[in-house]
Parts: C-alpha cells; sequence; structure tokens
C-alpha cells in the first residue's frame, strides 16, 4: 500500500474514532496498576459489528503485506481486543485463496486467581502456529507482553502485534513489529503509589 493510501485510511478511522467519543477525560485505573487522566475507550464501537469490522479491514490495509501472508492464527485478549482478533481472522480468510488453511482464532481471558489465561482448548490450537496478538487499544504494553508469554508457552510464535489505537505510553516492549492504525500521545501514567489524582482523593471514574 502506497504512503498517501495509508495516510488516508488513517484519517478515515480517525473520523469514525471522534465520531463515536472514544477518548474520555478522568481517573482511570486501566487494569494492569497503572493510572491516567485519558481512556481511549473503544468498547463504545463493540456495539457496531459493522465499524469494528470496518476498523479491522483498515488494519489490515496497514499491517504489512509480509505480516499479513505469514499469520496462521490471531489472539486477543477478552474483551475488546478478542472481538477485534475473531474480526481480524475472518477476514484474512476472506482475501486468501480458498485452498489456503483457514486462520485460527483464540482469545485470552481473565480469571481472578490466575489473571490473563490461555484455555487448553485454544493453546492445542496455537501449537506451531505464527501469530497475531491484537488489542483494542495499548496502554502499557503489559498486557500485550504476558499474551506472548501465553503464546510461547502453547507453542506459537508472536510475529507482530496490532491495536486500533497506541497510547504511545509503552513501558513493555516485544521484540516484534507493532503495528496501529492510530496513535495518540497520552503519556501521562503512574503507578497507584505515584498518582497525583490518587494523592488528590480523586475518585476512580467509573462508565
Amino acid at each position: 500500500m502506497t504512503t498517501q493510501r495509508t495516510d488516508d485510511v488513517r484519517k478515515r478511522a480517525q473520523r469514525i474514532l471522534q465520531g463515536a467519543n472514544v477518548l474520555i477525560e478522568g481517573h482511570f485505573e486501566f487494569g494492569n496498576g497503572y493510572h491516567g487522566r485519558t481512556y481511549l475507550n473503544p468498547h463504545v464501537l463493540f456495539c457496531q459489528p459493522s465499524t469494528i469490522w470496518q476498523l479491522a479491514q483498515d488494519l489490515l490495509d496497514v499491517l504489512p503485506y509480509e505480516i499479513t501472508t505469514q499469520v496462521q492464527a490471531v489472539v486477543g485478549p477478552a474483551t475488546g481486543g478478542a472481538l477485534l482478533a475473531h474480526t481480524l481472522a475472518g477476514l484474512l480468510d476472506g482475501r486468501r485463496s480458498l485452498e489456503h488453511p483457514p486462520c485460527m482464532f483464540a482469545p485470552l481471558d481473565y480469571d481472578v486467581e490466575e489473571g490473563l489465561r490461555l484455555r487448553s482448548t485454544y493453546r492445542a490450537v496455537l501449537a506451531g502456529k505464527k501469530v497475531l496478538l491484537a488489542d483494542d487499544v495499548r496502554n502499557t504494553g503489559k498486557t500485550l507482553s504476558h499474551g506472548a508469554e501465553l503464546v510461547r508457552k502453547a507453542g506459537g510464535e508472536v510475529i507482530a502485534t496490532t491495536q486500533i489505537y497506541d497510547r504511545m505510553a509503552g513501558v513493555v516492549t516485544l521484540d516484534v513489529p507493532n503495528v496501529p492504525l492510530l496513535e495518540f500521545d497520552a503519556r501521562d501514567i503512574y503507578t497507584s503509589t505515584t498518582c497525583p489524582q490518587c494523592a488528590a482523593g480523586v475518585p476512580l471514574t467509573s462508565f
């Protein structure tokens, strides 16, 4: 894809997300021990399957061709990442010949005691597969890092990560390409012990 075409795809995606009021302000806990003032809430988009379908198409358009041709399975954490990953896997099949083996899908879910986990059924699916790890938003990168470790333990190989929005606030990176559809500079993140809003007694924002 040409640079101009990639820019056009990303501008269209930006308009979709702005129209859905994805960016909200407040005091948020990102679920990984870090806090921040801005939250990219793509979950409102998952109420509209056709919109996620469009954004997934856009993601596949901006992903390098050599990555999309290698992917054998797409993995994503519940809920948003898994829905995106499922859509990506289906769309990849739609772009390939009928003789090509189907792209597999595996969700990562959460357990109160274990945290992020990969169920045995999906571990078997990923063995020996080249994996695209997808999420709706990359905050600190810890979820993607943990997901990659689970894929590795299942015998799979993460060859790239992707997401709708990258907050550009990663504290953990993987040694594979990361390809976001869009970027938003929101690096004002803190641990719970250094968060200025916690120190000021500002309650966490719920929605």
